[in-house]
């Protein structure tokens, strides 16, 4: 790096820093800018302000740091004075050297001062203020530009196109087979959020270097579609690439977005729509008829338990006082958990507790008004959504349900409950998975107001993959191909990304994860674990009740021996049992 460049880089930085560090500031330059702000707005009255580059949410930055903050190279305002990341301003002015020695009949600061023309719309584009004077940003944008352009440009040449320019004094840095350390690092600071130009300035870039606007686009799509290729961990998505148009994306991690869930959102909003109008309707007629007919036993019942209630005269009076008595509950209590529980008696429930336990109930409530209503209030508190509720991959396999890769994307997840089979896309990782799919999450949580589908995802594979065994099966099975060293690596991948911003329903993925619960709880295996784990095990009133059994049945016992020889009744009952056998013989 020259040494007047390093002196200039410095200077900005100490001027930056200072900045920050004296509360002062120019309150002239300040009214200027408000005032040129406020007469630029005026004349751009038609013009959407539209925000594409936004700040990771501090959640998810506190989450994981290094997979949103760039560590080899700063493209854009957000970075570009971190000190760390100077080395690489060196490469930047050499792209940008060569990037002018193939422009037709232009110079490059004739390019910037086209550039300079969308200065505006280059500010209007950042959700963060850009504290930067016009001639500095797009200067800064135009040498970025050169060198992710060069950088990128070896996936077009992967695709079997000639570009001129792309030199060898990036041969380190630009590894053709995708391997070297440098090229990784640089791929996964390419695709965060914070590390993001606007599309329209590569386009600019690229038509004053091909003379034309169709021929700068062909290229850029070329190359974003082999960045795809390299990045996204859908592999098997070959055949099913959108074409998506380039002018239509905002930057680069929108056009990988896109490519990823393409138009996914209106298919979503469709089928719920199609849930909504058919599917309730059809699909649960029998449970409806069901529901019916345990109404009418439970109606007739109360209204003899009504009927019984009001009369209060003669030996009805007295079996009632019987009835709820403290004794006799005490009794009914202890095994009514199991005993309600039976099939049989299901529809007798309420009336019977209504019966036994009305009046501890009203005591209750009365008891929850004092309080406060802290109950209720708790009950009504939205669910944590730290991880999303469905069983493991180990304990969906041992209840019986299959797992099949297939081909495509997201929208490719699907349950076949006749067949018990969970598909799930092929997904591959690699060193540069996590960073990519974090970003973008945090991408889809700033910039859409709608589904979180990408979110949704990764909380569906970080709630069936609990421990390394998990990862392995999904490994065997075809769904995760690995490219890391172990199967610990991927399960700490997805347990990593737990963390969401807001709640989000995708009834295609919502339906997915009911339709597997469903079928795991209605197991028998696990309908008799539940039972026991919920009114065995956790029931302390039956397990009293067989502690008192156990304690009758030693009392009874030891009153017995005190009034039998215990010794001699045992010899006896053996000596009489010997007899028996020898008389046989």
């Amino acid at each position: 790096m020259s040494s007047s460049l390093r002196y200039t880089m410095s200077n900005n930085n100490n001027n930056n820093n200072n900045n920050n560090n004296n509360s002062a500031f120019d309150e002239q330059r300040w009214v200027i800018n408000i005032r040129k702000t406020l007469e630029e707005e005026l004349e751009e009255e038609g013009d959407e302000f539209e925000v594409h580059i936004f700040n990771v949410p501090k959640l998810l930055m506190a989450s994981d740091p290094d997979s949103y903050v760039p560590q080899q190279v700063a493209i854009g305002p957000y970075h570009y004075w971190r000190p760390e990341l100077y080395e690489m301003q060196r490469y930047k002015v050499a792209a940008a050297k060569r990037f002018q020695q193939h422009l037709q009949c232009l110079k490059f600061e004739g390019l910037v001062d086209q550039i300079l023309k969308l200065e505006r719309k280059i500010r209007r584009c950042y959700h963060k203020y850009l504290d930067f004077n016009g001639e500095t940003l797009v200067w800064m944008m135009a040498v970025d530009a050169s060198f992710l352009l060069e950088f990128l440009q070896i996936y077009a040449i992967q695709e079997g196109t000639k570009i001129p320019g792309v030199s060898s004094s990036m041969s380190h840095l630009v590894d053709y087979a995708g391997k070297k350390s440098a090229h990784n690092a640089i791929l996964r600071d390419i695709v965060m959020l914070e590390n993001q130009i606007p599309f329209f300035v590569l386009r600019k870039m690229l038509e004053f270097k091909f003379s034309s606007l169709e021929a700068a686009d062909d290229m850029l799509s070329l190359i974003l579609l082999g960045l795809f290729k390299e990045l996204s961990p859908f592999k098997t998505m070959q055949h099913y690439y959108p074409n998506n148009e380039i002018s239509k994306s905002v930057h680069i991690l929108d056009y990988l977005y896109d490519m990823i869930v393409p138009r996914l959102d209106q298919e979503i909003i469709e089928e719920e729509n199609y849930y909504h109008q058919d599917g309730e309707r059809d699909g649960n007629d029998d449970e409806k008829i069901e529901e019916e007919e345990k109404g009418n036993v439970k109606k007739f019942l109360s209204e003899v338990w009504n009927i019984l209630s009001k009369l209060n005269k003669g030996p009805v009076r007295s079996i009632k006082r019987v009835l709820v008595s403290k004794p006799l509950k005490l009794v009914v209590k202890l095994p009514w958990q199991i005993i309600s529980n039976f099939p049989g008696l299901k529809l007798v429930k309420e009336p019977l507790e209504r019966m036994f336990f009305a009046r501890e109930k009203g005591d209750e409530e009365d008891e929850k008004k004092k309080n406060g209503g802290s109950s209720s209030a708790k009950s009504e508190e939205p669910p944590l959504i730290e991880e999303i509720t469905i069983p493991s991959v180990s304990e969906l396999l041992n209840s019986g349900v299959r797992f099949s890769p297939v081909n495509g994307c997201i929208s490719s997840i699907n349950f076949d409950a006749k067949t018990c089979t969970l598909y799930l896309p092929i997904i591959s990782l690699d060193v540069n998975t996590e960073v990519f799919l974090r970003n973008l999450v945090a991408y889809e949580a700033s910039s859409s107001s709608g589904q979180l589908v990408v979110a949704r995802y990764t909380e569906l594979m970080n709630g069936i993959i609990d421990t390394e065994e998990d990862a392995k099966i999904l490994r065997e099975r075809g769904i995760v191909l690995n490219h890391l060293k172990s199967d610990l690596e991927v399960a700490n991948i997805w347990n990593g990304m737990n963390k969401s911003l807001r709640l989000s329903k995708v009834p295609k993925l919502d339906k997915v994860i009911e339709d597997v619960n469903k079928f795991y709880s209605g197991t028998t295996k696990v309908k008799v674990k539940k039972f026991m784990k919920v009114y065995v095990f956790g029931s302390w009133q039956f397990l009293t009740l067989l502690a008192a059994i156990f304690m009758l049945f030693l009392m009874a016992l030891q009153a017995f021996c005190s009034v039998y020889t215990c010794s001699r009744f045992f010899e006896s009952a053996l000596q009489s049992s010997s007899n028996t056998s020898s008389g046989g013989e």
